[in-house]
């Protein structure tokens, strides 16, 4: 079976390109004006697929014999399986599509979806327990309690439902409605029909139905993880003073400690989420079509892994892909003529306003010498064995107030002060709009009409190539709309600190005249029109790894936008300048193809090796005696880390002996000394790939760090030079899987993240790193080459099949072939149709 093979006779219509009509009369069009035969063809391709799929091989008696239209009482889909659980929902509307998603993510990921609608729903407290630690994925609260409180006062304020009824383009489309119904009606119907087996929740009681608000309320909490909800325990604590507060107090931090933590606040390096991509264009590949090599860095564990699904209403959308759990779209994918991938972007996604308040009453706030209230929100949280807890949150015209960004920004209410965070992404419900409106483009053109339409991304870049050759990055982003003019003009002196540090602005709220404003091309006030999002089309290749839109192609850089979208001529890190370098050499070498990007994603190389390990293990020889003083005093033999270090292979493959030496020791070693010190060639935006270099082996941070690590390691019991493999790795039943790959100290392209723990045996059990991989090109045929692989399977149910398969394939570098034409669908040797449906 061949990816590139035709089908016969048998092709799935094309995704029309996206029009201003999303929920009426198709009207196909080929972007030049020129409408298609769509419709026609649809209704036999539709007629010929069901007939297809009839003697196909049924998963049960439940699910098999449903009727497919409105006559049949409800929704339907049919779900043909292929290898690695991987389904090909088929449907004949956006309300049909999303039911058969939301039945084929049920049934992969009922405990996880679950316990993410017990989120949005305010209820963690009253089944896990006030107190108990959240698991991360929809907000950054520290315990169920404030989660619940931050949640609750979203469901009580009605926010969400008024999103859903504001109008497109401000808000959702109808067809982004249906897919929320349709996929709330799947879930529901598979919890209905089905017994969950998975032990995570097995007979629990809160594992409920839900409704499409329910499913709203998920995109709304992933719309402002960055913003409102990174801050849940800060507007949760926000309380006005005593009567005796000072009128004068400030914050606490002074300027430069402001700026620092602001930097640390929002450095996409610190983040649970991040990504590389890169896109060549046709004049680097083999064919002359376009190449996309995805590869983003999400949770393993938790409601932010992704799942994979192609989702199919024949002659109008044609999409594979991943999606982010409990969403009804592709958000990374590819169809027939594109290919797009996201990375986590630099943007500051929310500002501060700088409250003055009325002396007379601290729950006041002064907008050009006026008074105005807070609103007030009482709300009550239900909490397991115990009375319900109510807390009072504090509303401004700009947002709630808060006592912080963290816990090392601290932003106290006084007398006379108080600050509000602003998230523009809190009236964003549109993501999943540009999601399905990139899923139907047809070129790079298309993908950047259908962003410019939606504006839905609150807080990724892009990355695209088409079958043409056509490259894209696009940093098209909901952002406030700070510019450099606006924080000039209206900082207050904290966000004279924090705004060139970090893109943070804190501005005078009681000036009428720092108002955000509106750009003319922007679809909701208060943010910047798309016209100003940092693009690069066409370029040879163009590249991210969670750095600013500067250096998406070295050769070309990409300069001239606010602060607040990034920072340009500084200092980019490891992964950057690691993927820089490889990207650039591939596209200078040329006749690219797939098989290309497959071996960069698990070339595993270690930048900071090339950089370093050599001046490190020479220093290392130089010491007096072999010996070094560790930082609790001890002298440590550090002889025999020098030839391994010297004899390090420079990659994070799992059976590299040296990677773990190196590792540990870089990190202690980076973590205790400044760059300044670290390197003898200083950062220079002229050459800002190759800057810094060369380590300066007088450091006395080196043997400092080398002695903790021979300490460090020989405590744990790890041979200095043990295998990576045996020391970073996860446990599917039962069975210990080696994981390839570094952490972003390294600069590794293939991203793994997993905390330290010697009494484990090293870096057992990764969190987070390498997610959704896909490698996508094509060769002349209707049928993208593609290959992919989902590092931690479809499914977190122990029981399930699909829960350690593609953890296997990742241990062993091994690819997943995927089956997007209907040819290749229906010959896969794995193929099983269900064909679920309502019951009323």
């Amino acid at each position: 079976m061949s990816v590139g093979a035709h089908e016969h006779g048998l092709h799935h219509g094309q995704p029309r390109p996206a029009t201003g009509n999303l929920g009426g009369t198709l009207h196909p069009s080929d972007g030049h004006g020129r409408t298609r035969p769509l419709l026609r063809r649809a209704a036999l391709l539709g007629a010929a697929l069901l007939a297809a799929t009839a003697a196909a091989p049924q998963a049960s008696a439940a699910t098999d014999a449903a009727d497919h239209g409105p006559a049949g009482g409800g929704l339907s889909a049919v779900i043909r399986y292929t290898e690695n659980g991987v389904p090909h929902i088929l449907a004949q509307d956006y309300a049909h599509l999303g039911f058969g998603t939301g039945w084929a993510q049920a049934a992969d990921q009922a405990c996880v979806l679950a316990d993410g609608f017990v989120t949005v729903a305010g209820e963690r407290s009253r089944w896990f327990g006030p107190d108990a630690p959240t698991d991360g994925s929809l907000s950054s609260a520290s315990k169920n309690l404030t989660s619940d409180l931050y949640f609750k006062g979203v469901r009580e304020a009605g926010t969400v439902e008024k999103l859903l009824a504001t109008p497109a383009p401000a808000g959702p489309t109808r067809d982004l409605k249906e897919l929320m119904r349709g996929w709330a009606a799947g879930y529901n119907a598979w919890l209905a029909q089905n017994k969950v087996t998975d032990p995570a929740c097995k007979g629990a009681a809160w594992v409920r139905p839900v409704t499409a608000v329910d499913v709203a309320a998920r995109a709304f909490a992933v719309s402002v993880i960055g913003g409102q909800g990174r801050a849940v325990d800060d507007i949760a604590a926000a309380q006005p003073p005593g009567r005796t507060a000072s009128l004068t107090a400030g914050p606490v931090t002074d300027p430069a400690a402001a700026a620092e933590a602001a930097r640390a606040f929002f450095d996409t390096g610190r983040y649970d989420m991040g990504s590389n991509a890169v896109a060549f264009a046709g004049s680097t590949t083999a064919g002359g079509h376009g190449l996309l090599l995805g590869n983003p860095h999400y949770p393993w564990q938790g409601g932010r892994r992704f799942w994979q699904s192609q989702q199919t209403i024949p002659g109008e959308l044609n999409v594979s892909g991943g999606s982010l759990l409990g969403t009804p779209v592709i958000n990374i994918g590819f169809n027939e003529k594109i290919a797009w991938s996201h990375t986590v972007a630099t943007g500051t996604p929310v500002n501060l306003h700088q409250l003055t308040l009325d002396p007379a009453d601290p729950t006041a706030y002064l907008v050009d010498g006026k008074p105005e209230k807070m609103t007030r929100r009482q709300v009550t949280v239900q909490v397991a064995g115990g009375a319900p807890v109510s807390r009072t949150q504090w509303w401004t015209r700009y947002g709630p107030v808060v006592t912080g960004l963290g816990p090392s920004l601290p932003l106290p209410w006084t007398a006379g002060t108080a600050y509000a965070l602003n998230d523009p992404n809190a009236a964003n419900l549109r993501g999943s709009d540009t999601a399905l409106a990139v899923g139907r483009a047809r070129s790079v053109a298309g993908i950047q009409d259908a962003l410019k339409r939606t504006q839905g991304l609150p807080w990724v870049n892009t990355i695209a190539a088409d079958s043409a050759g056509g490259t894209l990055f696009t940093q098209s982003q909901v952002l406030p709309r700070i510019t450099d003019e606006l924080a000039a003009r209206c900082s207050t002196p904290l966000g004279r600190a924090t705004y060139p540090a970090s893109g943070l602005a804190v501005l005078d709220g009681a000036r009428g005249d720092c108002a955000l404003g509106s750009d003319p091309d922007a679809v909701q006030p208060g943010v910047f029109g798309p016209a100003k999002a940092p693009t690069l089309r066409d370029a040879p290749y163009a590249e991210n790894s969670n750095d600013s839109a500067w250096l998406a192609n070295a050769e070309t850089p990409v300069t001239g936008y606010e602060r607040v979208w990034g920072s340009f001529a500084t200092p980019r890190s490891l992964r950057t300048r690691g993927a820089v370098e490889d990207v650039s050499a591939m596209a200078a070498r040329g006749g690219l193809t797939v098989a290309d990007l497959q071996k960069q994603q698990f070339a595993n190389r270690v930048p900071a090796g090339d950089l370093a390990a050599a001046d490190a293990a020479k220093a290392c020889a130089a010491l007096p005696g072999g010996a070094a003083t560790a930082s609790d005093g001890r002298s440590v033999d550090v002889s025999a880390a020098c030839a391994v270090l010297a004899g390090w292979d420079r990659t994070a493959d799992t059976g590299s002996r040296g990677a773990l030496l190196f590792d540990r020791f870089w990190r202690k070693l980076t973590a205790s000394t400044p760059a300044k010190d670290l390197w003898l060639v200083p950062f220079s935006a002229a050459d800002p790939v190759r800057t810094p270099r060369t380590l300066n082996q007088a450091a006395p941070g080196i043997g400092r760090a080398l002695a903790d690590t021979v300490a460090e390691l020989g405590a744990a019991g790890i041979a200095l030079d043990a295998p990576l493999g045996e020391h970073q790795f996860v446990v599917r039943g039962g069975q210990k899987l080696p994981v390839p790959g570094g952490t972003e100290a390294l600069g590794v392209w293939n991203k793994i993240e997993a905390p330290w723990n010697a009494a484990a045996g090293g870096y057992p059990e990764v969190v987070h790193g390498s997610s959704h991989i896909q490698a996508v090109g094509w060769d002349g045929t209707r049928c993208p080459v593609a290959r992919t692989l989902l590092t931690y399977g479809q499914s977190s149910n122990p029981n399930s099949p699909h829960y350690a398969d593609q953890t296997r394939l990742f241990s062993q570098e091994r690819w997943v072939t995927s089956r997007f034409c209907e040819r290749d669908i229906l010959t896969s040797p794995q193929l099983k149709v269900v064909r679920p449906r309502e019951r009323r």
